[in-house]
């Protein structure tokens, strides 16, 4: 097994440093630091950024060719890491020879413990994993802004270890949320400091999604993600792409639960869950949206658009598009094109 220790928060000195154990390539832009491989230890590649002073944000997005531990010990600013594996498995353990905890697809894990342990990350031989990785420093900067500091000071009263305690160590149950939300990290086209603001909102979102999913497991520790299961999360989350590729078809609760394979109780039970709506909001809120895009990106009229994302009604139509963008569908197609006109 290879062991890699890593003894600094700083994130370019970190990147910098795998990139010596492991080769690669390592690419720099906007203080956003990739580092790509493909070699005979590891394939794939490991982004970071300083979100702030106190707060960073890793992803791994590899498969390592023999099994490979990651040490980190950062006593001077003793962090607490809140991860989220989005594919494959990952393990986590306090010390080399700590209780080793499994971070199953789709889970959370946030760890902290007693400066003097260390926080080690356990990645198998030939096994994908897509992992992130937000790291919040529990040592306050004092050129800190208020607001970061507030944030600061709730995450510890909640994540550092009290009492005779150690450590913290928490496992989340199933959340889909965060696995959109590294979707849209993927899919940021722009560069720049534009791009360097969308991954930080990105990742503040995805810390609040874990601080929530913690919440709501404590809440309900007897039933975590109340009746459904892994695989039936999954569907729900399939079922929703499917809606999304194909916003026309006359969707039925029936329809879906055959589709998926679940009763209708359990379908409205995964979409509350993962949008915090039910079937027949989620539906409406993707047509809208589809047709916004449909406005924007084509010369389709808005009768066309109607059609085009399955509605019937054209006030129907107007009503939902305005709720949405506070705007009438005519309104919004007008000032694009002003706006295409004068560009």
């Amino acid at each position: 097994m290879k062991t890699i220790e890593l003894k600094t928060s700083h994130i370019e000195q970190l990147i910098v440093h795998l990139g010596n154990e492991l080769g690669g390539t390592l690419q720099s832009n906007d203080k956003e630091y990739t580092l790509k491989m493909d070699n005979e230890m590891v394939d794939g590649e490991i982004t970071g950024m300083s979100i702030n002073k106190n707060i960073s944000f890793i992803q791994y997005d590899v498969i390592f060719k023999q099994d490979t531990l990651l040490v980190r010990n950062t006593p001077v600013t003793n962090p607490i890491y809140f991860l989220y594996c989005a594919g494959g498995q990952v393990s986590h353990s306090f010390g080399l020879y700590g209780k080793q905890r499994a971070l199953n697809q789709f889970q959370t894990g946030i760890f902290a413990s007693e400066p003097s342990k260390s926080s080690c990350l356990f990645f198998r031989k030939d096994q994908p994993v897509q992992l992130s990785n937000i790291i919040v420093n529990t040592h306050s900067s004092k050129a800190e802004n208020e607001a970061v500091n507030l944030l600061q000071q709730q995450l510890l009263q909640t994540f550092i270890p009290k009492g005779d305690s150690e450590i913290f160590a928490y496992i989340g149950s199933y959340n889909l949320k965060i696995a959109e939300k590294i979707k849209h990290l993927e899919s940021i086209k722009q560069h720049g400091i534009v791009r360097r603001l969308l991954i930080k909102g990105i990742a503040h979102t995805m810390l609040a999604l874990e601080i929530e999913q913690h919440n709501r497991d404590m809440n309900n520790a007897e039933n975590n993600y109340g009746s459904l299961t892994r695989s039936e999360m999954d569907t729900i989350h399939q079922l929703s792409v499917f809606i999304q590729n194909y916003p026309e078809v006359n969707y039925s609760l029936a329809y879906l639960s055959k589709k998926g394979g679940m009763s209708p109780a359990k379908l409205q039970e995964g979409f509350k869950l993962l949008h915090n709506r039910t079937v027949s909001d989620y539906i409406r809120n993707v047509r809208v949206e589809t047709a916004e895009n449909l406005i924007k990106t084509t010369d389709l009229n808005i009768s066309e658009i109607v059609y085009t994302v399955g509605l019937t009604s054209r006030s129907y139509f107007s009503k939902i598009f305005k709720e949405k963008y506070n705007c009438s569908p005519k309104y919004y197609q007008d000032r694009q094109n002003q706006v295409a006109a004068t560009a």
